[in-house]
């Protein structure tokens, strides 16, 4: 099942980003929440994979992978270990995958729904988030893994927790099916991951709709539908407390976005 919200002032926007449940355990405040933020509610959740090659993308992505790393190792010489590492660091710069982005910070959804789109056009559509609750998303998976997140005490896999388990995409699209799928935590190659506290789901070759495949197998899956006239205020917000671009992708060209975002003339 899938809850729709709509957000159309900023108690509900306070209600998203404060998010937390006491857990008894640790006497502390914690959420079991991923986010992704889009700048267009109309838009799906969908891989850049299936973006990019439609129908032929499971035909072409073992060889998209193969000539990513032919011509990557010389930077990265672990990717030829590790399929996982391959889809992460690909995914990174750009290259079309089968993960999904996602994000611990709400703050960083928010970002990205009220980013990313013509300034022009900022006004004419509501934006969204979306969020996914990653003990229910762990509860579907197949036993070996939840004795692997068991065994090390982790509510999310990394490369080499997932490297101990399954080595090829054929076996993880065999043990996943069409009724679960992993997160990951990728590894801190630069400030852009960490800065934008990412995590990533890797989708399985069956689970043809994510929205779908949410709406089947959660109770707890939420799409925020925020209204597009609280964008730019949103927009503001964010940008006082540090989360804009500058921040998001370091370096000229996040710098270069923020200044060119903050002195556009409405």
């Amino acid at each position: 099942m899938i809850t729709e919200q709509r957000i159309a002032d900023f108690q509900g926007i306070w209600d998203l980003i404060s998010e937390q449940k006491y857990d008894d355990k640790i006497s502390r405040n914690r959420s079991s929440y991923l986010y992704r933020g889009m700048p267009n509610a109309a838009f799906h959740l969908a891989t850049s994979l299936s973006r990019n090659c439609k129908d032929k993308s499971f035909d072409i992505e073992k060889p998209i992978l193969r000539n990513f790393t032919k011509y990557a190792s010389i930077e990265d010489p672990k990717l030829e270990d590790s399929v996982w590492r391959q889809l992460i660091i690909g995914q990174h710069h750009g290259l079309p995958t089968r993960l999904l982005d996602w994000t611990y910070s709400p703050l960083i959804a928010l970002h990205f729904a009220t980013s990313g789109e013509s300034f022009s056009q900022m006004d004419e559509n509501d934006c969204v988030v979306w969020a996914i609750d990653i003990d229910e998303i762990n509860s579907l998976l197949p036993k070996k893994y939840k004795k692997q997140l068991d065994k090390e005490s982790s509510y999310l896999f990394t490369v080499e927790m997932l490297d101990s388990l399954v080595q090829c995409l054929d076996e993880y699209d065999t043990d996943m099916e069409d009724s679960s799928m992993i997160l990951i935590e990728p590894p801190s190659i630069d400030q852009r991951i960490i800065n934008q506290y990412s995590y990533f789901s890797i989708v399985p070759k069956e689970i043809e709709d994510i929205e779908d495949f949410l709406a089947s197998n959660t109770e707890h899956t939420i799409k925020y539908v925020i209204d597009r006239a609280l964008k730019w205020r949103i927009r503001d917000m964010l940008d006082q407390l540090n989360v804009n671009e500058r921040i998001v992708f370091p370096g000229l060209d996040g710098l270069t976005a923020w200044i060119k975002r903050h002195y556009y003339v409405k």
